[in-house]
């Protein structure tokens, strides 16, 4: 043991070291108290941190300050108060850590909060620890009244999912260091070969193929897709939008095919026995009839049959743009005439693609997650370990998506330049789409699978997606069951956290009393009742931020060749199988300039802009316990990492998307 001055035998030193948030007017000019409390209950005196001749306290700089002669060798709190003194006296701190110069003993003291003029805030080391437990009561109560100010839910309109009322401050300048849309949709306009900025129409495929740059613009990876039909088989297992496609048990009414008319395309098959042996496949977009669309534009409504081939391929053997049989709307075929066959895959992509934006990538990821991230601030304080857990990945998203819903919502924004169904049209599939989700169904992986009847590995060998996100979805299962069992070792202190049932009644309330809405949340009699509830809403968050969003990183190889995956499509669906050219297909093509915006806006949001998955932008733990489990996490991901290297070699097509050196943290573009 090292030996101390007999001068001061029974005194310690201390070192601390504190970490100002670099954020706008984190510093402050006020003057800071701190008080060290050790064993049997033996404190210091009040003590101002203060170095003479040098300006503490600014912005993102770690301060450190001695203080000597305590009669305590170990850390058990802090308390920690500033005044209003000077010209600025906000101040926001990340962390506070103290050292025993004679022990080189360090205790941490997690903060990452504004820091209140006049209130003395009490911290313990690590500061983890479930309401029940926890002695600061009135500290966590004034937290959470104060962040209930700051974040508030509305819906833009009735039925939607609710968004931030007014942005704080502090999610304006987070967007702001991340994601400046302009500057880039600038930036990328002068790289580009689209050099007739005009309504110009596009003269040959060649004439579409020759925009690409290596700087920029790089070609898509397949851009045959437009009149291939085993890689429009494959946009539905490996695309932007993979959960839509179900086992088909029986052909509904509304699609009037035949035997005769499918057997061609079944491998010797008959349509029954196709059908017993799980071999074809339906998506039915019914959820597009009647939206709302841009003026003058044409949106269907298709139905689909795709077949699993004896390869193991999928191919698509029925489509039908319309959901009623009628004269003119025939059953289109892979016998058609070529051109006809693939415009009506077009038509039917065009649909996909409203399905993808409004569906999958606006409203079941941005919106969605905006409302978990706002409640989660609401009703869980940062002491919560439910709100460590989560915070990596509901980091930036309240900002990023205020800035888009002016940049890409707002009037003449994005969708509204290059997309078939406008926003209203968006905000209304979020809204039918809303009305039928269940979160233990849509919301969790398996149970979704399981309900498409797409869950059987033997089935759909090639679907990519579900094989990747299966192998995501359970190691984060795991990972979190790991975390949240240190802290609910029981499930009685799951029924008697009131904050994390606080936390649940918000996203359980109807949107028209101000809740999220949200449909199958576990619990029974409207609480959580055991930690596999929790665990299971966790899951769900985290999976959909990250590997939820992480398909939409594909939208630059699927919508940067027009006729591959268009956004919108000019002229009329076709009504007879009337034998079209390759004339017909340009014609049906957006111009020059959509082309190149939809170029430049899925380049952007194509970007992976925060930390791989696992790998925190801030880390919000620092229980020695719970990083372990975070250390297991990350080297199970490290173990799928090198299993998906290792299948692409021998896949048809190579799928990275989900590797999870892919995959963002957090929803951050």
């Amino acid at each position: 043991m090292r030996r101390r001055s007999s001068a001061f035998a029974g005194s310690f030193h201390y070192t601390v070291y504190v970490k100002t948030g670099d954020r706008p007017n984190a510093g402050t000019d006020a003057n800071v108290y701190i008080i060290l409390h050790g064993e049997n209950g033996i404190k210091s005196k009040e003590m101002k941190l203060d170095v003479l001749f040098h300006d503490d306290f600014e912005r993102g700089n770690l301060d450190k300050f001695k203080l000597k002669h305590q009669s305590f060798s170990n850390i058990d709190c802090i308390e920690i108060w500033r005044d209003t003194h000077g010209f600025n006296s906000d101040w926001h701190v990340d962390t506070i850590m103290v050292v025993n110069q004679e022990t080189r003993t360090q205790t941490v003291f997690p903060i990452f909060r504004w820091i209140r003029p006049n209130y003395r805030y009490k911290f313990y080391p690590l500061d983890t620890s479930l309401p029940q437990e926890d002695d600061r009561k009135e500290q966590r109560k004034l937290e959470l009244e104060e962040k209930r100010e700051l974040y508030e839910l509305e819906s833009r309109a009735p039925g939607l999912p609710p968004q931030i009322k007014n942005i704080p401050s502090d999610e304006i300048s987070s967007m702001e260091f991340r994601w400046d849309i302009t500057k880039m949709r600038k930036k990328l306009s002068v790289t580009s070969r689209i050099v007739q900025l005009t309504t110009s129409r596009w003269s040959t495929m060649n004439d579409i193929k020759n925009i690409y740059t290596k700087k920029a613009f790089a070609k898509p990876s397949d851009m045959n897709r437009w009149n291939s039909d085993f890689s429009f088989g494959q946009q539905r297992l490996s695309g932007v939008n993979n959960v839509f496609i179900r086992t088909c048990h029986d052909i509904p009414e509304k699609l009037p095919v035949t035997d005769e008319m499918l057997e061609p395309f079944l491998e010797g098959l008959s349509l029954p026995l196709a059908l017993s042996d799980r071999r074809i496949f339906i998506i039915d977009y019914e959820i597009l009839q009647d939206c709302p669309k841009q003026e003058d534009v044409h949106v269907c409504a298709p139905i689909a049959l795709f077949f699993q081939t004896n390869d193991k391929t999928l191919v698509p053997i029925a489509i039908q743009l319309a959901q009623k049989p009628a004269d003119d709307n025939p059953i289109f075929l892979p016998s058609d005439p070529d051109y006809t066959w693939t415009l009506a895959k077009m038509w039917f992509n065009n649909a996909d693609a409203c399905i993808h934006q409004a569906v999958i990538h606006l409203g079941f990821t941005h919106m969605t997650m905006e409302g978990i991230a706002i409640i989660t601030h609401r009703q869980l304080s940062r002491s919560h370990p439910v709100f460590k857990l989560l915070a990596p990945h509901l980091l930036y998203l309240i900002g990023i998506n205020a800035h888009a819903e002016v940049k890409i919502m707002g009037q003449n924004g994005w969708i509204e330049e290059v997309m078939a169904i406008g926003v209203d049209g968006f905000y209304e599939l979020i809204k039918r789409y809303k009305a039928k989700w269940r979160m233990d169904v849509d919301g969790t992986l398996p149970s979704d699978l399981y309900a498409r009847g797409v869950e059987d590995p033997e089935t759909l060998p090639t679907y990519y997606f579900r094989n990747d996100a299966l192998m995501v979805y359970e190691t984060i299962l795991n990972y979190v069951r790991g975390y949240l069992k240190l802290y609910y070792d029981n499930e009685e202190k799951v029924l008697e956290d009131f904050e994390i049932q606080n936390w649940r009644q918000e996203m359980v309330k109807p949107l028209d009393e101000h809740g999220l809405g949200l449909q199958g949340v576990p619990g029974e009699s409207g609480k959580f009742v055991s930690r596999e509830n929790v665990v299971s809403v966790c899951v769900f968050i985290i999976y959909t931020c990250s590997v939820g969003h992480a398909t939409s990183l594909k939208q630059y190889d699927e919508y940067a060749f027009p006729p591959n995956y268009p956004t919108i499509l000019r002229g009329t669906p076709p009504t007879s199988k009337e034998p079209l050219t390759e004339e017909h297909i340009l014609e049906s093509l957006p111009d020059k300039t959509t082309s190149m915006n939809v170029m430049i806006i899925t380049k952007i949001l194509s970007q992976k802009v925060s930390k791989s998955l696992g790998d925190f932008d801030v880390n919000y733990v620092y229980d020695p316990r719970a990083i372990e489990v975070i250390k297991g996490f990350r080297e199970e991901l490290k173990k799928i990492t090198s299993t998906i290297k290792y299948l692409n070699k021998s896949r048809l097509t190579s799928y990275t998307y989900l590797d999870p050196v892919n995959v963002p943290n957090a929803i951050s573009i």
